[in-house]
């Protein structure tokens, strides 16, 4: 996500470095180099002319501090120029005044719709609502039936009556459809309703029209319009058509694990004027997170995304778990693989190895953490795994007891190799010693660690 732009922007940034003073001359290649950037990650042509002039305006008038360096006061009024592209807060989610709060689910067909209405609905449902799903998309082959199974997986109610075709126009009467859903959902106690609505290859009349009979009909408190962020531009002009007809209330980017350009990201709020809300990062049903500027913007310019990495952390690690984690490998004894293992199973509960490192700031002592992401090789991850699974729990306890020909018989189960088995023990013996010498300081340093990682979890509530 925005790896390209991310890129391409520091890139621009060096020509500053070991510069004295700002000048016409060093700011004009800087802002060169960064509408480079912009345009070449897929922005609007507009939205990227209106964000050079603003940075050559603010570069060269009384905003520029002189405690920065050059470069330092670019990528300050770049950092402040992104933020105001993208919203300079957190959008709010709105409730209706009366439930059930119905949200339109708008976009073209493929963008993901079904699946992201399904997301929202587990990302509401924790928040302690009730919220209901219903799909009035009756022309494409099995819509319905694809809600019903992801709603049902996430164990979100769905409204799935099926209704006889319309005798005028010889298809389901969709707005009866949305009509008796949103009574349902009222019935149910469901103050949330997600209607997933019909979708289109490209934009038509017919469409339009039935999207604005479902507005005036339901009288939405939400209308998400749901892009395809590898579409790019195409991506951008939907969103216009569809606010230009409908007055969207905000965006929803979808597959935003394989752009790499983010150029949708930075132009379609700009060009509708409404915020985006929420970023789809993957398949799986939690990767779905709400849309912050300020961190979207420290991503793309290498300076990490602590805060959602705290919130990540806070919401899916067991506490309990690292607590008596690190008291025992803290202690005379060290930790056994089954203890690694259980780190390992809560590593990964974070999510992949280059999500977590490319969150960490660039700078620092985390300087080349970003850059190492792409190296990182997840199947490593799941090969160790394999290798503890294919010992018996007395070997996982007590790995010393492990001798040549067990090796041997662990490697075929697990189908690795014999050396990957004795990498993982010398590894392990390795950091059992480390721990081992770091709890025989007395409890000095263990009540040391031990308090930090209180307060790292304070900071991050």
């Amino acid at each position: 996500m925005f790896e390209n732009l991310s890129e391409k922007l520091q890139r621009s940034f060096k020509t500053l470095r070991g510069q004295g003073t700002l000048t016409d001359e060093n700011i004009n290649d800087a802002l060169r180099e960064i509408r480079l950037a912009l345009l070449e990650s897929d922005v609007n042509l507009a939205v990227a002319k209106d964000v050079i002039d603003h940075i050559r305006e603010k570069a060269l008038g009384t905003q520029v501090t002189t405690a920065l360096s050059p470069a330092e006061q670019i990528v300050k009024i770049v950092r402040d120029e992104l933020i105001a592209l993208l919203g300079t807060d957190t959008a709010r989610f709105k409730f209706a005044s009366q439930p059930p709060t119905v949200i339109l689910m708008a976009g073209l067909q493929g963008a993901g719709k079904t699946t992201t209405a399904a997301k929202l609905a587990a990302w509401l449902k924790k928040g302690g609502n009730r919220p209901m799903l219903v799909s009035v998309d009756v022309y494409r082959p099995a819509a319905r039936h694809q809600l019903k199974v992801v709603a049902r997986s996430l164990g979100a109610h769905i409204y799935e009556r099926h209704l006889g075709p319309d005798p005028q126009h010889g298809t389901p009467d969709v707005l009866r459809l949305a009509k008796e859903a949103k009574r349902e959902a009222a019935n149910y106690g469901c103050n949330i309703l997600i209607v997933d609505t019909a979708g289109r290859l490209g934009i038509d009349e017919a469409l339009m029209e039935e999207m604005s009979e479902l507005k005036t009909l339901l009288n939405p408190t939400e209308i998400l319009f749901v892009a395809d962020a590898m579409t790019g531009q195409d991506a951008v002009n939907s969103a216009k058509a569809f606010n230009d007809r409908l007055t969207i209330t905000g965006s929803i980017l979808t597959k935003m694990d394989g752009d790499s350009r983010g150029g949708a990201a930075l132009s379609i709020r700009q060009i509708t004027g409404q915020p985006i809300k929420f970023l789809a990062t993957g398949e799986k049903p939690d990767a779905f997170e709400p849309f912050h500027p300020d961190r979207i913007v420290g991503r793309i310019l290498g300076m990490g995304d602590i805060a959602t990495l705290l919130e990540r952390a806070e919401e899916k690690l067991d506490k309990n778990k690292a607590e008596a984690f690190a008291k025992k490998a803290l202690s005379g004894d060290g930790f056994s693989l089954e203890d690694f293992r259980e780190q390992l199973r809560q590593i990964k509960k974070l999510g992949s190895m280059q999500s977590i490192l490319k969150m960490l700031p660039s700078v620092g002592p985390f300087a080349g953490m970003q850059q190492a992401a792409s190296q990182v090789d997840e199947k490593q991850f799941t090969r160790v795994e394999s290798i503890i699974n294919s010992m018996t729990m007395k070997e996982r306890l007590n790995s010393s007891i492990i001798n040549g020909s067990r090796r041997k018989r662990i490697a075929l189960g697990a189908g690795v190799q014999v050396s990957e088995v004795n990498n993982l023990l010398k590894q392990h013996a390795q950091m059992s010693k480390m721990f081992k010498t770091m709890g025989s300081g007395g409890g000095k340093m263990q009540q040391r660690l031990m308090s930090q990682m209180g307060g790292m979890q304070k900071f991050g509530r």
